[in-house]
């Protein structure tokens, strides 16, 4: 029995019926790391140590009949989330050498209900982009392979690209990622597993290292709806540190998840579909309609009349906040030093030789929004679209329950294929940047394959604090489109 082969939620089962241990199923995640990792560059920080001591209190409260509700389970944590005690890096060499006295809110959750930290993944620099290929510590290799050029590397998505890869490389059980503009969904989709932005507000922010604040959504990976909806289940909740954080009840969301959609109003958002999009995505959006039709939905056409407004008006929000956010590296607190002949030198070559080229791009074009003379007409102007985006969505709810729509407009490409022309990248998110700004919940399925053999998802968008309803569409889509496939690079694979 290969231990790495089980999803989370069959995992829990066995852990609590006593089939394996904590221990053992924690040291077969970390042989796979150890196996896999060097090619793949998933983990950027592997806590072998911490993980063991984390099974064997895990192992000993299964023993008396307690632990929480994830006792034992091995994850995966973006390197974004502070961890007390464990280099968190951002993936930059700014934050190289920073190791934070703090836990933050959403892993200080994950750790109260017994959850095993196998280390810290990789991502695209203080998560800006959409490839994870511009970490200060390389890129991640996706774990599928084109039938036709198997030796291609391909992009897992970003920036949430290393625990993407890490979940379908059965390298963790689930991980944890953070949504911007599609940073969970898009390589959910690209890495054939399924992963949800909730609302805005229902996951903490407290301790995330920061990128855009009004945008940032703390979110899961799993290998399937079910094991998202049991790790968000223990993400949630209200944090008094994080005043956008909301106090609502947390429901029962792995329940959400075998509840029938019969009589659910499912909504198709004319504007996504888009010039350029390639055939099969459309095809299979029309498969995820029929299936949900067949399982008692009824579909309805919506209209998101300023849909297209969508990505220029995350590309000055977004910068405008980061070029905020990261004023606060100047080489005097924390993180990387360079001395220079004065204070303004000092910060200077810091900052020049701390960020990555992608975070000096944002860093200017979120300075230039924000300057004098060009405030009003680009930030302020951007915030009113903001808004209207959003009553699209809240006029959208009026009518249906969810929207289905893709997740990206292709399927994984191969690195340096787009990354050399930043706004071709930037369109990577022209279906997952909305929800963002509207601070909506939304989950990507694994619905099918391209002609290459590459993994194609699916988006189901929800209304604010609608994650129920999200977990239960996107359940049913799950259990039409039957989706199997496996990547080629994965721990018990023997083609790896």
């Amino acid at each position: 029995m290969n231990l790495t082969d089980f999803g989370l939620a069959a995992a829990r089962l066995a852990l609590g019926r006593r089939e394996f241990s904590a221990r053992d199923l924690t040291l077969a995640h970390l042989a796979a790391i150890e196996a896999l990792n060097r090619r793949l560059n998933a983990f950027i920080t592997v806590t072998a140590e911490q993980a063991l001591a984390q099974a064997a209190a895990a192992d000993a409260a299964l023993a008396k009949g307690e632990g929480g509700p994830l006792a034992g389970i091995p994850l995966a944590i973006k390197d974004i989330f502070c961890t007390a005690g464990i280099r968190t890096t951002a993936a930059s060499r700014i934050l190289g050498p920073f190791v934070p006295p703090y836990e933050s809110a959403v892993t200080a959750n994950l750790r109260r209900d017994g959850a095993v930290f196998l280390g810290k993944t990789n991502l695209d620099e203080f998560a800006m982009g959409s490839s994870t290929t511009s970490s200060a510590f390389g890129s991640t290799e996706n774990p599928w392979k084109r039938r036709q050029d198997p030796e291609i590397r391909l992009v897992p998505g970003g920036s949430s690209g290393g625990s993407a890869a890490a979940v379908a490389a059965h390298l963790a059980l689930g991980a944890t990622g953070t949504d911007t503009g599609g940073s969970i969904r898009q390589p959910a989709s690209f890495c054939g597993i399924a992963g949800i932005k909730p609302t805005y507000g229902r996951c903490s922010r407290f301790g995330v290292v920061a990128f855009a604040s009004s945008l940032d959504h703390p979110g899961p990976f799993g290998r399937s709806v079910e094991d998202c909806a049991i790790l968000l289940r223990s993400m949630a909740g209200h944090d008094p540190r994080d005043s956008t954080s909301v106090d609502v009840p947390v429901p029962d969301y792995p329940a959400a998840c075998a509840r029938g959609i019969r009589g659910l109003r499912v909504g198709v958002p004319r504007e996504y579909r888009v010039e350029g999009m390639a055939g099969e995505i459309e095809e299979m959006w029309q498969s995820g309609l029929g299936w949900l039709r067949e399982a008692g939905a009824t579909i309805v056409d919506v209209s998101l009349p300023h849909t297209k407004y969508g990505l220029p008006t995350y590309y000055i929000v977004a910068p405008a906040e980061a070029s905020s956010n990261l004023a606060r590296y100047d080489g005097v607190r924390y993180g990387l030093r360079v001395p220079g002949e004065d204070l303004i030198d000092l910060y200077e070559r810091t900052r020049g030789e701390g960020f990555g080229a992608e975070v000096k791009r944002r860093i200017l074009m979120g300075t230039y929004v924000l300057s004098a003379g060009y405030y009003d007409a680009y930030y302020l102007k951007a915030q009113k679209v903001r808004a209207l985006i959003l009553k699209d969505f809240t006029d959208a709810f009026a009518e249906v329950d969810a929207l289905l729509a893709p997740t990206a407009p292709s399927a994984a490409f191969a690195e340096g294929e787009k990354t050399e022309d930043p706004v071709t990248m930037y369109l990577n998110d022209v279906f997952t940047v909305p929800a963002d700004l509207a601070g909506v919940p939304a989950i990507s399925v694994p619905a099918g394959l391209d002609a290459d053999g590459l993994p194609l998802g699916l988006q189901v968008i929800g209304p604010p604090f609608g994650e129920e309803v999200v977990f239960t569409v996107a359940a049913a889509l799950e259990r039409a489109a039957g989706f199997a496939a496996l990547p080629a690079i994965r721990a018990g694979s023997p083609r790896t």
